[in-house]
């Protein structure tokens, strides 16, 4: 079969299964590559292709399992601890997931996703599930593959997926309350506003009390109003440049690109990641660059 009518099949699958291959690595880095060995294994295996199920199903059994694959062999190894440029407090916890990353929603444009199944909340969740009940879920709450074929492209039975999914179902946290766009985007307007100009107070009343701040690749998390402002208030402490934030929406949350600008000079920084309930913020999500 000729590359042309190769690529020509592939094609209309190629973005969703990056999607896959996110959610199941909690890495765009780690889903690029993995895409490129999917490819790869479909061009080889496509004269074996006998059309028993449909290419689609036939492409995520290969991307599931090469995803398998890649957290079994340690591919998805987390990045080297990124060392801060100041002393900064005493972290509340360390987190787990370090290898995570935000998904630019310019890549989520031509597909329809359900926005609790990009959300940082679910990503998180699903990397600290045993991998293949992160799978089963993925494949037949997400993608509405029926239990009997999510078990045929786990090669596994019908009862230990419905098991799998009973598990990763109490791991999911309870969705939260209906978007509101507008309330959602002043919040996070006003957030920026205040983060750029070091106003701490103001970033202290837009947090719920249990809010928590994160810094992937960083294991440092603080929990509460309190200990986020004392991280905040250490970091600008020691700044040396402008501080500029641009909107960029990640994960289906309000996001901005996060750059360092001395005169001429401008350094990308990472991103940050919002999430917000009701009228406050809950998470922020530091992405940190090394610098």
């Amino acid at each position: 079969m000729g590359e042309q009518t190769y690529e020509e099949l592939v094609e209309p699958y190629r973005r969703e299964l990056h999607l896959h291959c996110y959610r199941m690595l909690g890495s765009v880095t780690d889903a690029d590559d993995v895409l490129q060995e999917i490819l790869l294994a479909a061009w080889r295996g496509l004269d074996s292709f006998k059309g028993r199920a449909s290419l689609r199903t036939w492409l995520y059994r290969i991307a599931t399992n090469r995803c398998l694959n890649a957290i079994r062999d340690g591919k998805r190894r987390p990045p080297a601890e990124p060392l801060p440029p100041f002393e900064p407090p005493e972290p509340s916890r360390r987190g787990d997931v370090t290898w995570l990353q935000p998904y630019p929603d310019a890549l989520l444009d031509e597909l329809l996703v359900r926005r609790e199944t990009i959300q940082l909340a679910f990503i998180t969740a699903l990397q600290r599930m045993p991998p293949r009940q992160a799978a089963a879920l993925i494949l037949v709450e997400v993608l509405d593959f029926p239990v009997a074929e999510a078990a045929d492209l786990l090669d596994t039975t019908p009862t230990a997926v419905k098991g799998a999914l009973q598990r990763a179902r109490a791991s999911v946290r309870t969705p939260a309350a209906p978007r509101d766009a507008k309330t959602e985007r002043r919040v996070a307007e006003r957030f920026a506003e205040a983060f750029m100009a070091d106003d701490i107070a103001t970033i202290t009343t837009l947090l719920t009390d249990d809010a928590w701040l994160a810094m992937p690749p960083a294991p440092h998390e603080y929990v509460g109003p309190s200990a986020i402002a004392a991280f905040l208030e250490a970091s600008a402490s020691a700044r040396i440049s402008t501080l500029v934030l641009e909107p960029a929406g990640a994960n289906l949350h309000p996001a901005y690109s996060c750059y360092f600008v001395n005169g001429s000079h401008r350094t990308d920084t990472g991103q940050l990641v919002l999430t917000v309930s009701g009228d406050r913020i809950s998470t922020i999500t530091r992405f940190l660059k090394p610098l």
